[in-house]
């Protein structure tokens, strides 16, 4: 049987590819870039007895997703800047109790209202720290249309997998763009589905943090009857001030991540073994960095590229490999610098040089291929 190729836009991809993982609740608000996300879905879903539900606000949104998640569905909302600044609350709130939901956010121009609707990648901290407190999160930045479906589906995985918000990370040239794309076989792709705990429900745990090892979020209705809270809890989930129930808690958050970075991390490389310089870039932006990388070799200039396609937990292995035989780095981001600050803390000696555009436009092959010829002198 030959491929099923279609023409998709890459918005069009994430719904896509969040119905081959297995979503069947979607709850949003409309904004733009995002907004074919949840035009699609409201179709879509329906027909196939899944729900979508529109909800007044961002806030609802993604408090919607939380409950449906709670009750064993796989759940996704979709967003832009001034949305996911709203949802904050409700993310952290997830990481604390542990729930999986995916978490769409078409990057467009800020601060608030910002830039509607032009690109711009200035999220990425947001990802990261929007939220209060310590905790660890898991971000993918897709840089093609293609790659946005199957990033997709790994990110309902992730999230059902270390029971944790995932957050997809585009912007409104990937979102709006169509290219090519493969729509594979269910039967071809890993899917990770909510599965009911492997123990009785006297017996379950669902905050179990001294086991290594993520319990299943056992779907309320089931007969699991455990509590859900935002305040630092225990293994039954009810609150607790005990220091050592503190420690616990706040360590799992992040050893449930980083002791499995191997498995969530994920990265490409691209002509790094002669490179004298390394082009750090994702996203969209990594599109004109490949072109401006052919550019600079027909020039004579080595360069390579390292794009990492997980953003969060970042590539810090990685980065402090190549800067040791790479001396000078360069970041393009449609932002003021934000991934060069994760670059410059992990290089070991290389010299780290920006090129920042935050104009709503895109960063071209030629701006890069400049900026290549200047820091080449350097």
């Amino acid at each position: 049987m030959g491929k099923n190729i279609k023409l998709m836009q890459g918005n069009e991809a994430i719904a896509e590819g969040a119905l081959i993982a297995g979503c069947n609740f979607f709850a949003g608000y409309p904004i733009t870039p995002s907004s074919e996300v949840a035009e699609i879905l409201s179709n879509k879903l329906p027909k196939i007895g899944r729900v979508f539900l529109q909800m007044e606000d961002e806030i609802s949104a993604l408090g919607a997703v939380l409950g449906a998640a709670l009750g064993g569905a796989k759940a996704i909302t979709a967003s832009s800047g001034p949305g996911i600044s709203l949802k904050q609350e409700h993310i952290g709130y997830a990481s604390m109790c542990e729930i999986p939901c995916v978490i769409l956010n078409v990057m467009r121009g800020g601060p608030s209202t910002g830039l509607p609707t032009l690109p711009a990648q200035g999220d990425i901290m947001q990802a990261r720290w929007g939220t209060h407190g310590d905790h660890a999160i898991i971000a993918i930045t897709p840089s093609s249309v293609n790659e946005s479906l199957y990033e997709t589906i790994r990110a309902f995985n992730l999230a059902v997998k270390y029971r944790t918000p995932v957050m997809i990370l585009t912007d409104e040239i990937i979102g709006h763009m169509r290219e090519k794309v493969v729509i594979p076989d269910k039967n071809d792709v890993e899917i990770i589905d909510v599965k009911l705990p492997d123990v009785s429900p006297e017996n379950y745990k669902p905050y179990n943090y001294t086991s290594g090892k993520v319990t299943p979020l056992a779907p309320m209705g089931e007969g699991y009857r455990y509590h859900v809270t935002g305040l630092i809890h225990g293994e039954t989930g009810f609150p607790s001030q005990k220091i050592d129930v503190i420690r616990d808690a706040q360590n799992w958050l992040m050893d449930k991540i980083y002791k499995n970075i191997a498995d969530i991390e994920k990265f490409e490389e691209f002509l790094t073994e002669d490179a004298d310089i390394l082009l750090v870039a994702y996203g969209s932006t990594s599109r004109s960095a490949r072109q401006a990388i052919a550019m600079a070799r027909s020039a004579g200039i080595k360069v390579g590229m390292f794009r990492p396609i997980t953003i969060w937990p970042f590539p810090e292995k990685q980065i402090a490999e190549l800067s040791k035989k790479i001396k000078k780095i360069l970041v393009p981001e449609m932002n003021m610098g934000q991934v060069i600050l994760e670059v410059q803390r992990n290089s070991c000696g290389s010299k780290v040089y920006g090129l920042n555009i935050v104009t709503g436009e895109p960063i071209t092959p030629d701006q890069i291929y400049e900026k290549i010829k200047e820091v080449a002198l350097l």
